[in-house]
């Protein structure tokens, strides 16, 4: 299965309600990912552009796509980037195909 890193803000309003009333996100966010098909990785919280990162397993890229969209859907978050995750095994095999072909650049 890929590996997706999803990068999301909060909404001001959001970072209210929370601190109003605290709940537990990772345990939605696993519910979403498991009910499609999934496995669900780690949630965390950071410093910077983003509150915080989640890590997850979906089927396929397409239900990936799904599942970010559900969660933006209700309009509690400001900003989501979503990258697919490669391992080394996987970077090691795609460098070796890169190796073998040639591309010209720009003169």
């Amino acid at each position: 299965m890929p590996r997706f890193l999803t990068q999301f803000a909060y909404t001001r309003e959001a970072w209210q309600a929370l601190v109003k009333n605290p709940m537990d996100r990772e345990a939605a966010f696993r519910r979403l990912v498991e009910q499609m098909g999934g496995t669900f990785t780690s949630l965390d919280y950071c410093f910077g552009d983003y509150d915080g990162v989640v890590i997850f397993e979906p089927p396929n890229s397409e239900a990936a796509l799904s599942m970010v969209l559900a969660v933006i859907t209700p309009g509690h978050l400001r900003a989501t980037k979503t990258t697919e995750l490669f391992t080394m095994r996987e970077m090691t095999g795609a460098l070796k195909v890169a190796s073998g072909v040639h591309y010209p650049g720009p003169e």
